[in-house]
Formats: structure tokens, sequence, C-alpha cells
């Protein structure tokens, strides 16, 4: 280690966010859950119109719980900063990121109140621009403008949103809403979780969040930033519940997100990015599961797949750190022999991801595709929902088979390195969250189950879907061997590319958004809102002040052409007048 005073300050922030995850699992399993009671604490500032401004803090199962994982995932990840980033000058500016973003989401975490959870909304936009474009080259830069516009529209939505709430006199997530406007602030607080969360048409912006540091990508993708969204939704479900309309949305949006990114991930070579395609399939999961009336089982998935996508993560880093910073799933391969711990658990975590039976995966999936039959849900939407629940196992697959399992085309094995201890510290803490999560969780979140009886046709069929992509594997490979025709090649250019999402969304925002916004300002700002406000009103006080000056410069005859002029005008109006 180059400099041990400047690799101290991660290993402490690991130290610290550890013990504050295992505070948390204590208190909330024995003391919250011994009770079975959930706590507000809130402070009030000041009472105006009838409304009351407060910092309320929610303290129930499930804050408790999720802020546990955030700090155990947190943890984990800056100890693996401590030899991923040893070559970093400025390790501190770097962890201090990551604490204001771990700080941040449990702001969004805590709060129940609309108005304040812009404090956590707005500070994990603003952080993971400054994460994002860490590296300060042009790929950092353009995905860290395409992040921070999609944030924004989420962020306006929201003000919007509060600016509508006035009405009730309360920000208050989870009361109930009546009036004209309860549509309309559901759907946009909807549409604004969608954008944190990367649902379709606002998907461009997380493959492209790939240009951010691996630890970083392991933090922003597993458990904080993508799920502040389905958290928000959760936590706003008992108003949402009230506007089915809403719902219907956001059930239709998730399916079609989580087809749309499975796709992708089947045709992607570079590894951050399947990975990241695979977190958007699952997000849009997520939202299909709220949107079909289920989101105590949408936490559910959401705890166990932070567990095993953050450990996907680092296994990633890990070979991408110790093979000379290379991705390229064309590359790589055959790590099983050069990197065998990474490669080991890299497949421990993509078969938890498949669903396979017993693992942390296995719990929240399988209780997904049984409520979805016990749902209300249309015919296409469930066949919609198989096949993207299908598609995980192909991609996790193909994770294994581009960098593990395949050939290698890469360099000599001089630019190869063993894993170092902090790595296999945090990735062993993640393994066993991966094995043991679901389980777990499974004895805390003993609710959530329930009855929920499916029927062997059922069960049969989601047996079925969880090994699909082998089924699915072996026939795209036949075929694509028999035919090799132009039809594959554009389907897997379409595919690929996200069903053109990185135009309809990414060019949009970044684009027209941005010659939009310099418009305006040469237009607006610099043309007519200044002549007819900052400028115009200066130079007319500068003409009046003009005036005053000239007329009070004490000469004899424009005080009489002063007078004459008062004069004559008393007259007109006295004539006029009388």
């Amino acid at each position: 280690m180059k400099n041990k005073k400047k690799m101290s300050v991660p290993l402490l922030c690991s130290i610290f966010l550890f013990t504050i995850a295992l505070f948390l699992w204590m208190f909330g399993v024995y003391m919250v859950g011994s009770t079975g009671y959930s706590y507000m604490i809130e402070w009030q500032f000041f009472s105006l119109c009838s409304s009351d401004w407060s910092l309320p803090i929610v303290i129930d199962y499930t804050s408790l719980i999720f802020s546990c994982f955030v700090s155990l995932i947190s943890g984990s990840v800056s100890l693996f900063s401590v030899s991923y980033m040893e070559e970093e000058v400025f390790m501190r500016r770097f962890m201090l990121l990551i604490m204001a973003f771990v700080g941040s989401m449990n702001l969004l975490i805590f709060i129940p109140s609309l108005i304040t959870i812009l404090l956590g909304w707005d500070g994990l936009g603003i952080v993971s621009f400054a994460l994002v474009i860490y590296y300060q080259n042009k790929k950092s830069l353009a995905a860290g403008m395409l992040t921070v516009l999609a944030n924004r529209i989420g962020d306006a939505l929201l003000i919007l949103s509060i600016c509508f709430l006035v009405n009730w006199g309360e920000w208050r997530i989870g009361y109930g809403m009546t009036g004209g406007f309860s549509l309309l602030i559901c759907f946009m607080v909807v549409v604004g979780a969608m954008t944190k969360s990367a649902q379709i048409p606002f998907s461009a912006w997380l493959p492209a969040a790939m240009a951010a540091p691996t630890p970083v990508s392991a933090l922003v993708h597993s458990s904080t930033l993508v799920t502040a969204g389905v958290y928000l939704v959760i936590r706003f479900y008992s108003t949402l519940v009230e506007e089915q309309e809403v719902l219907w949305f956001l059930s239709k949006m998730g399916a079609l997100t989580l087809l749309m990114a499975g796709l992708s991930a089947c045709f992607e070579v570079d590894l951050k990015k399947i990975i990241a395609l695979s977190t958007l399939s699952q997000l849009g999961l997520m939202m299909f599961t709220v949107g079909v009336g289920f989101p105590l089982i949408a936490v559910f998935h959401l705890l166990t797949h932070a567990l095993f996508k953050a450990l996907l993560f680092l296994c990633a880093g890990s070979i991408i750190h110790f093979t000379s910073d290379n991705q390229d799933g064309r590359i790589l391969g055959s790590l099983n022999y050069l990197l065998p711990f990474s490669s080991s658990c890299l497949v421990l975590s993509s078969v938890a991801l498949c669903g396979m039976p017993f693992l942390s995966g296995f719990y929240s999936k399988d209780m997904i595709l049984e409520s979805a039959f016990s749902g209300f849900s249309g015919s296409l939407e469930i066949l919609v929902m198989l096949m993207g629940a299908g598609l995980s196992l192909v991609y996790s697959l193909r994770i294994l088979l581009i960098s593990i399992f395949g050939q290698n085309y890469g360099s000599s094995l001089v630019g190869y390195s063993v894993e170092s201890g902090y790595m296999v510290t945090s990735i062993c803490t993640l393994s066993i969250g991966a094995v043991m999560g679901g389980w777990l969780l499974q004895s805390v979140w003993v609710g959530v189950s329930g009855f929920s009886l499916v029927g062997i046709l059922g069960k049969a069929i989601i047996s079925v879907v969880t090994f699909l992509g082998l089924f699915y594997g072996l026939v795209s490979y036949f075929l694509v061997m028999a035919f090799k025709k132009k039809f594959f090649k554009r389907l897997s250019w379409f595919l690929s590319s996200m069903w053109f999402m990185n135009l309809s969304s990414g060019s949009f925002l970044a684009g027209i958004g941005l010659k939009s916004g310099k418009m305006m300002h040469l237009y607006l700002d610099l043309g007519w809102m200044e002549i007819m406000g900052g400028q115009g009103v200066f130079n007319f006080l500068k003409d009046g002040i003009k005036l005053t000056y000239f007329l009070q410069s004490g000469n004899l005859f424009i005080h009489v052409r002063m007078f004459l002029i008062l004069l004559v005008i008393i007259l007109i109006s006295g004539v006029y007048f009388f």
C-alpha cells in the first residue's frame, strides 16, 4: 500500500458503516420487531396558512431494515475501495462524496414528508452527478449531464406535486387524498419516481452512468440511487391505491422496462453494462410488482436484490481491476483459472440473480411470480413479465460465458495479479448476504408471504420460467449458426440499442434540452427579460435621475419654463373639468 494514511480514510468509514448496520439490525429486529409498533418523531418549525412546516422521522420495519442494508453495502464498498482506489490522489474527497451519498439516502428513507424528502432526493441527484463525472473525461461528463438532467425532471415533478398539495395543508406521504388534484398529484409522483429508477422512457441514463468508478456503480445501482424511486412509490402507496389508473400505468411501464432491459442485456458485450441492464430489468420487475398491488413483496425483492447485485458489481470490479482495467467481454475469458475467488463469487451472485432455489433471489422472485398469478393482471401483461423474468438466466449465463468460462483473447499473464485482503473481505461479507439474505429476511418478514396459494399449474410455470433461459440459449445458438443472415443482425442492433432509448430519451434530454436552454439564455435571460427587466428598469431610473438633476440645477430659465408648463396644465385641466 503506497500511502497508509490516505487509505485509512475508507477503512474507518467502512468500520463506522458496519457498526451502524449492526446496530440498526439489532434495533430493528429486536426492538421494533418485538413490540410490533411503528414510531414517528416530529419537529414542528412553524405554522403558516394553516399548514405545519415540520420535520417528521418515521421508524418502522421498512425504514430500519432498508437503512441497515444501505449501511452494510456502503461499508463493503468502502472496504473494497481501499484496494481498488489505491492509486487515487484525492481519496478523502472520494470518501466524502460516498458518505454524502449514504447520508442523502438515509434522509430519503426516514423522512415521510414530501416537502422534506427533497433534501435527500436532491442530495442524491447532486452527489451522483459528482460521482459520475469523477474521472473528469469527456465520456464521464456526457454521462453525468444525462444523469443530472433526467433526475431534474423528477425534481421538477415533485416540486409541482408539493405545490398542488398546498390545497390539503399536509405534505406527509401515506395519508389519503381526495379532491380534483388527487390523480394529477399521484401521476406526477409516479413519473418522478420513474425518472430516478430509469423506467421507460427515462432509461438511457442508467447504462451511461457506468462511466463512474466501479465502487460507485456498486453503491448507486444496488441499494441507493436507482432504488430511491421504487422506495418513494412504496411509501406513497397508500395514496396511490386510491387512483387505480396510476397503478395500471406503473405496471405497464414496469413490464416494458423489464422486457426491454432483459433483451438488451442479451446482446451487450461490456461487462459493467450487462450488469447495469440487469439492474434495470430488476427495477422494472419491482415497479410491476407495486403496480399490481404487492408493495411489501417489492420491498422484499428490493432488499435481496441489493445484496447480490452489489456482490455482482464488486466481483466485476475485482476482475476489471486485476485485468488492467479491461471490461470488454470479447477479450475477457478463462478467469476461473486466473482469479478463482472473484470468479466463484461472480458465479454465486449470477446464480442468485437467476432465482436459483434456496439463494436470496429465489425467495423474493418466486413470491413475485406467485403474486402476479394471484393478482389482477391482464394475460398479455403476465406474458411480458414471464418473458422478462425468464431472460434473467440468459444474461446471467452471458456474464459467466464472456468473463469466466469463455476463451481468453487478452494479453499475457503479466497484466494479471491476485485479489487483496480488503477485496476478499468485502466480497465475502456480501457473499454471506447473497446466500443467507433471503432466508433471514423471510424469517423477519413473515407477514409478507402470508398464505398466498397458487395452483399446480402456476408452480409449474414458475419453475419453467426460472430455467427457460437454458432452452432459449440453445435455440438461439442453433438458429444463429443455421441462418446467420441480416435479420438477426438487424434484430440484435434493435435490441442492443435498448429499443432506441438513447435516441428518444438520451438525445432529447442532453441535446434538445441543452440547446433549448441555451436559446432561452440568449433570447430571454440576455434578451427580452433583460430589456424589460433589470436593464430596462436601470435605464429608466437613470434617465429619471438625470431629469431630476437637470430640474434642480438652480438655473432661472429652467424654473420659469417649469412654472409656465405647470400653469398651462392647470388651465387646460380646469377648462376640461369645469
